[in-house]
């Protein structure tokens, strides 16, 4: 319990004194985009080992903009800078996890090639703590745990948990683009032995005017995350409510159906988390053939390891039922890249969920949408807008 109370709850007292505060995204300049990668990532996220075609199509065919593609067709990935013990990280805010962890000094040279470094003190280790994340394909990033500063959007924690890496796998080292990852999922799935501890959000929590924070990712552009606030300038119409299962760890709820296009509505529960580290929406194979059936020309190709169709295709809107309200994805958000092989077929951002046991709304469904995380005194729930301009 001594452990904990080094790391595990910064006291209000030692944090910067501000009841709300927002970070912004910034355009990564190193992403390269890549379909069959996106899957294959998630697919290692959510402890599941990829089929082998899959992995082979995500080594033999790095989706990105060709040259005769208009370099704004296609979004981009976004960053959150986030100052961590004094250096600037590149980092993803990701609600699917809850562990903070970055690239360090710790690391052999070799590893660190392309990133920003925490720059790890000694004086700041705490004793015992160690921190180890295996993926499904046997990718795995571990280290020691420090107690250092972090500061988010001009708010700062003293002694947050700091999970610096001593060694990165390959298939990690390879994401240029980020440093690390700040996890906003519930503190519970911590990888931190022998004690959790606490993430950034349940550390500030009580010093913020509300307990929640509230999601703004966009296409095209950078997003926002609020802390402590609802910003009543960036959705449109009502919140919607639902109830979080926190059960394991994430920010999961029940969807209670879809429709595709004009198409009418289909009543099915689908249990989703939501997910600002994963990229796709990721859905049951039932839905997925559904959407499908209502692109002319779309199949699944085993060589780009999901479904593809001609880039001139105008596809169909998604609408996902929460909470009986009906949320739309507008169908442009959904042609999430061009293929390598062929720069005139396109791959698809509705995807199945496979054997992952859950559905996963990733960037494609978020960045229509204005998403509550709530958690106070109560049960944890979301809340649904549309964004304004969608």
């Amino acid at each position: 319990m001594a452990f904990l109370g080094v790391v595990g709850a910064a006291p209000v007292e030692e944090l910067q004194k501000r009841n709300t505060f927002t970070i912004s995204q910034v355009e990564s300049t190193k992403f390269v985009r890549n379909g069959p990668a996106s899957i294959v990532k998630t697919f290692r996220k959510y402890g599941k080992a990829p089929p082998a075609a899959l992995i082979m199509a995500a080594a033999a065919s790095p989706n990105g903009t060709v040259s005769a593609t208009p370099l704004d067709a296609y979004d981009t990935e976004y960053v959150s800078q986030i100052d961590v013990g004094g250096t600037t990280m590149n980092m993803v805010l990701d609600t699917g996890s809850a562990d903070l962890w970055v690239f360090s000094s710790l690391q052999p040279s070799s590893q660190t090639s392309g990133h920003n470094i925490y720059k790890a003190d000694s004086s700041k280790k705490v004793s015992g703590a160690t921190w180890e994340i295996v993926y499904g394909d046997g990718s795995e990033a571990s280290g020691a745990v420090y107690s250092d500063k972090v500061v988010v959007g001009g708010m700062t924690a003293t002694s947050q948990a700091v999970e610096a890496a001593t060694s990165v796998s390959s298939q990690l080292q390879v994401e240029k683009a980020i440093d690390g990852i700040f996890g906003l999922a519930f503190s519970s799935i911590s990888s931190v032995e022998p004690n959790k501890v606490k993430t950034f959000f349940d550390n500030v929590k009580p010093s913020l005017a509300f307990p929640l924070f509230a999601v703004t990712l966009k296409y095209h552009a950078p997003g926002t995350y609020d802390f402590g606030f609802i910003d009543k300038s960036k959705y449109t119409g009502n919140i919607t409510y639902v109830d979080v299962n926190t059960t394991q760890g994430a920010w999961e709820f029940t969807a209670s159906g879809y429709a595709v296009g004009s198409g009418s509505t289909t009543t099915t529960n689908i249990n989703a988390v939501i997910d600002t580290g994963a990229t796709l929406l990721y859905l049951p194979t039932a839905v997925v053939k559904a959407y499908y059936a209502k692109v002319p020309k779309a199949q699944v190709s085993r060589t780009e390891g999901g479904y593809i169709f001609p880039c001139s295709t105008t596809l169909p809107d998604f609408t996902v039922i929460i909470g009986g309200s009906k949320q739309v994805v507008p169908g442009k958000y959904i042609n999430y890249a061009p293929t390598k092989t062929d720069p005139t077929t396109c791959f698809g951002g509705i995807q199945k969920v496979g054997d992952i046991g859950v559905s996963i709304f990733g960037d494609i469904f978020l960045k229509s949408k204005y998403v509550i995380h709530e958690a106070g005194s109560g049960t944890p729930r979301l809340g649904f807008a549309q964004q304004v301009g969608v």
